[in-house]
């Protein structure tokens, strides 16, 4: 069972790849990972911006706790030089805590500056890396335009093309038709003349019909007589206008005995 059904799910993502490969259309697979780079881009863009802005924080939080260490000592200067040492103690531990405090400042604005300059050499090599891409996208997509019209233009030229073999069939299925009709027409025209089939637009009917034909037949036998006589004529006269050959005997003297 278990075979049946892993067979099966080969079987679902064969077809169902091979339906996405014939609706994949490359310019847009180009584009959309272009899209894709350029989004990864914008967020490398962003990740440094927002690590700036850290540092820039701290920097400025650094700034600020200097400020707080040299009012300190000046605190401490002057309580020592006022006679009060306690004072003067109690300045110098709190600036002792606070330069703990600017130590781990600076530390983190240095791991941030690294940072920061490890992604702007990333983000430089994913520029680079995206215009190369989009330069090799648009020869790609030139070339696939060129491939795609070539192969209309010699479909359209050969007639395998989806259309034209369409309108091909659609010739073919015309002529079959007119000939169907032609010989149709024939057929009836045969019928009808042979008195198969009536003619009801006709003013004739079947006797007018054998009249008709009788004294066709007449005219025939009477035009055919007519050009019998007309040879038999010729062939005993010798044809109009000829001439009587003289006779070679001389002519009888006295009259015969």
């Amino acid at each position: 069972m278990a075979g049946l059904m892993s067979r099966t799910s080969d079987i679902a993502k064969a077809k169902f790849s091979k339906l996405l490969d014939h609706a994949e259309n490359p310019e847009e697979t180009l584009d959309y990972a272009y899209e894709q780079q350029l989004q990864q881009l914008q967020n490398v863009k962003r990740g440094i911006a927002d690590v700036t802005t850290a540092k820039k924080r701290l920097e400025m939080e650094s700034s600020a706790t200097q400020q707080q260490l040299a009012k300190l000592d000046d605190q401490a200067r002057q309580a020592l030089a006022a006679g009060r040492e306690d004072l003067a103690r109690e300045a110098l531990t709190r600036k002792a805590a606070l330069q703990s405090q600017v130590d781990s400042i600076n530390q983190q604005e240095q791991q941030l500056a690294d940072q920061e300059q490890k992604l702007v050499t990333a983000e430089q090599a994913l520029q680079t890396k995206v215009e190369a891409f989009r330069s090799q996208k648009e020869v790609i997509k030139a070339q696939y335009s060129a491939a795609e019209a070539q192969v209309k233009i010699g479909e359209a030229a050969t007639g395998i093309g989806e259309h034209m073999a369409d309108v091909g069939l659609a010739v073919q299925r015309a002529q079959d038709k007119t000939q169907q009709m032609q010989a149709r027409a024939a057929a009836v025209d045969e019928l009808t003349a042979s008195g198969a089939l009536e003619d009801f637009t006709s003013t004739s009917d079947d006797l007018d019909r054998q009249l008709a034909a009788i004294s066709q037949g007449g005219q025939v036998d009477e035009e055919l007589a007519k050009m019998k006589a007309e040879l038999g004529t010729g062939s005993d006269s010798g044809g109009p206008g000829a001439v009587a050959a003289p006779s070679s005997d001389p002519p009888a003297i006295g009259g015969g005995r």
